[in-house]
C-alpha cells in the first residue's frame, strides 16, 4: 500500500482558489504628482501592472517651468513600478513537466507485464497500470515508487536517506493523483509567480514540500508517501499569510480572508477521509503560511508614492519602507519555520514517532466512521507451493487465494497479496 499525500488507494483532489492579483487604476487629479492605488481581488481574472502614472492637466506657466527643471528625474508615464512588476511565470511549469516525466519514468520501472499477474490498459506494454484493487489511482506499484524515492521512514532513519524527504514530492501515486495535483499547482502557483518571482516562489514551494514530508514520517511510519500536495499547500498557506502581512493595500480586505479561510477549511477537511496524508497537507500548509511573511512581505504604498514622485512634490518625513506589525510577523515566522524545522529533523533522524506522545492526534489525518476505517497498516502474506499452485493466506484476516503461476518473482507475489488482503 502506498501512503501519498494520499496514502494509495484513494486520491486527494482540491480546488484551490487564484492568488491574489493586484490592478492598477489611474486617479484624475489637478495635482501634478503620482498617485497609486490598488484594487485587489482574489478571482480568475488576470490583473493589470501597476504603473506611476502623471496626470496631464492644464498647469501654469510656473508649473510647467518646474516640470521641466525636474524631466530628467520623473518617471515616466506607465513605466512598471519594479516592487510589483508583472514576472514570466516559468518556474511552476517547469515543475510541471518534471512531474510528468517522473511519473513516465516511474511507469518504466514499474513495467506491470513483466513484475504483477495482471495488468490495465495492457496495450502500453510496459507503461501499463497495476490492477485496480492494488492501485485505484492508475498507477505503478508500491516497490516501483519506493525504488524512485518514495518517503519511507525505515530508510530515512535507519539506512540514512534522508534525500527521500524531498524526492518524494516528486512522485504521484497514478495518473489521477498526478493531473489533481499538477491542475492545483498550475492554477496557484502561476498567478504567485507573477506576483513574486521565481526565486521566491520556487523556495517557498520546495521547503513547504520538505516540512510536509517531515510531517508526515513523524506521525506516520508504516506507510511509503508521494505526492506534490504538500508543496501545493504551502503556497496555499503562503496566500492566506501574504494576505495578512500585506494587509493595507488590499480592497475588500475582510471579504476576501473570509473566502480564503473557508477554501482552506474544507481542503484540509476533506483529508480527515481515509487514505489521504493530512500530515502532509498539514506541515506543507504550516511551512507556507510561515515562510509567506518572509517571502511575500510587500513595501507599503506610501513609501511607494514617496519613491516614485517627482522631487518637488514630495513632501515632510520619509515614510519606511514596511510597517512595523510586518517586521515583526517576518522576525517571529523565520525563527519559528527554522526552529521548527530543525527540531522535526533532529526528532525524525532519532526515531522519534510523534503518536506516541499524541493519543488524539492521528484524528487529524483519519476520523473513523461505520462507513470505512482508518487502518492503513501494511498486509502481509504466508505463502504455500505446491507445484504451479501457490496459496496466499493474509497473515491479519485468514483470507486465502490460491493462485496457478509460473515462476513467480517477489514483486508478483506482493501484489497478489495486496489485491487480496485489501
Amino acid at each position: 500500500q502506498t501512503s501519498v499525500e494520499i496514502l494509495l488507494p484513494i486520491v486527494r483532489t482540491s480546488s484551490f482558489q487564484n492568488p491574489i492579483s493586484f490592478s492598477g487604476k489611474m486617479a484624475e487629479t489637478h495635482r501634478p504628482e503620482i498617485q497609486l492605488k490598488v484594487n485587489s481581488r482574489r478571482g480568475l481574472g488576470v490583473g493589470n501592472v501597476i504603473h506611476p502614472v502623471e496626470v496631464e492637466s492644464s498647469p501654469t506657466p510656473l508649473l510647467a517651468a518646474q516640470r521641466a527643471g525636474y524631466q530628467s528625474q520623473t518617471p515616466s508615464p506607465f513605466r512598471e513600478i519594479k516592487h510589483f512588476k508583472k514576472w514570466f511565470p516559468w518556474l511552476i511549469p517547469s515543475f510541471v513537466i518534471a512531474d510528468v516525466v517522473m511519473f513516465i519514468i516511474t511507469m518504466y520501472v514499474n513495467n506491470c507485464p513483466k513484475n504483477s499477474v495482471t495488468c490495465i490498459v495492457t496495450f502500453l506494454g510496459r507503461f501499463s497500470f497495476q490492477p485496480f484493487k492494488e492501485n485505484p489511482l492508475l498507477g505503478p506499484s508500491s516497490s516501483a515508487l519506493e525504488k524512485m524515492g518514495a518517503l519511507d521512514v525505515n530508510k530515512v532513519v535507519d539506512d540514512h536517506q534522508g534525500w527521500r524527504l524531498i524526492t518524494c514530492i516528486w512522485l504521484h501515486g497514478g495518473l489521477l493523483h498526478l493531473l489533481a495535483n499538477m491542475l492545483s499547482l498550475l492554477v496557484i502557483g502561476i498567478r504567485l509567480e507573477q506576483e513574486f518571482g521565481f526565486i521566491r516562489i520556487g523556495l517557498l514551494y520546495i521547503i513547504s514540500g520538505f516540512g510536509g514530508s517531515l510531517l508526515s514520517a513523524l506521525f506516520l511510519q508504516s506507510n511509503i508517501s508521494v505526492g506534490a500536495s504538500g508543496a501545493v499547500f504551502g503556497l496555499l498557506g503562503a496566500m492566506l499569510s501574504e494576505l495578512i502581512t500585506n494587509w493595507t493595500i488590499y480592497a475588500n480586505k475582510l471579504a476576501a480572508l473570509v473566502t480564503l479561510v473557508i477554501i482552506i477549511a474544507i481542503n484540509l477537511a476533506v483529508g480527515i477521509l481515509p487514505h489521504v496524508d493530512n500530515f502532509a497537507h498539514l506541515g506543507g500548509f504550516s511551512s507556507g503560511f510561515l515562510l509567506g511573511f518572509v517571502f511575500l512581505m510587500r513595501p507599503q504604498f506610501g513609501w511607494v508614492s514617496q519613491r516614485y514622485a517627482p522631487p518637488y512634490s514630495r513632501a515632510g518625513a520619509n515614510k519606511p519602507k514596511y510597517k512595523t506589525y510586518q517586521r515583526v510577523l517576518w522576525v517571529l515566522s523565520l525563527i519559528l519555520v527554522v526552529t521548527g524545522m530543525i527540531v522535526g529533523l533532529v526528532a525524525l533522524l532519532r526515531g522519534v514517532n510523534l503518536n506516541d506522545h499524541c493519543s488524539w492526534c492521528h484524528y487529524m489525518s483519519c476520523v473513523p466512521t461505520s462507513r470505512w476505517s482508518c487502518d492503513t497498516s501494511a498486509v502481509s502474506c504466508v505463502s504455500e507451493q505446491t507445484d504451479n499452485q501457490y496459496t496466499l493466506t493474509c497473515s491479519d484476516s485468514g483470507k486465502n487465494g490460491t493462485y496457478t503461476l509460473t515462476d513467480p518473482n517477489t514483486s508478483q507475489l506482493r501484489g497478489l497479496c495486496s489485491q487480496l488482503c485489501r
